[in-house]
């Protein structure tokens, strides 16, 4: 289990400063999925496959938004092989100027040391 609750610490505090797309390539399996709760504006899938598609879909969401605030609480660990985690964000859409605040659950399934797949779980309005 410690090597659970590492990956989690260290996957939290890369998201806390701001290094969640060039983390992608340190903690993420070559063939991870990320699965949406529902298909996001503007794209036609909920999940991406592979670790180059989770970079992109990261980058996209980054240069479409302008980040206010981004909080990452936990890890909360499940072992053998999982961990969850809380993400409030508080964003301006560029495209619009609709400002949002998210509030989501992404559960990580880690197989051989690395995330080979990630659920988020939406806050219902």
């Amino acid at each position: 289990m410690e090597y659970l609750v590492e990956l989690g610490r260290e996957f939290v505090q890369a998201m806390r400063d701001g290094r969640g797309i060039e983390h992608v390539d340190e903690v993420y399996a070559e063939n991870a999925q990320s699965v949406e709760a529902v298909v996001p504006p503007n794209r036609d899938v909920r999940i991406a496959k592979g670790r180059g598609a989770i970079k992109a879909k990261r980058t996209d969401w980054a240069s479409s938004h302008e980040i206010h605030k981004l909080d990452a609480d936990g890890p909360y660990v499940h072992p053998p092989n999982r961990f969850a985690v809380r993400f409030e964000v508080e964003v301006t859409q560029k495209a619009t100027g609709q400002q949002m605040n998210l509030c989501e659950i992404a559960v990580y399934t880690v197989e051989d040391g690395k995330i080979s797949r990630e659920e988020f779980f939406m806050l219902p309005k």
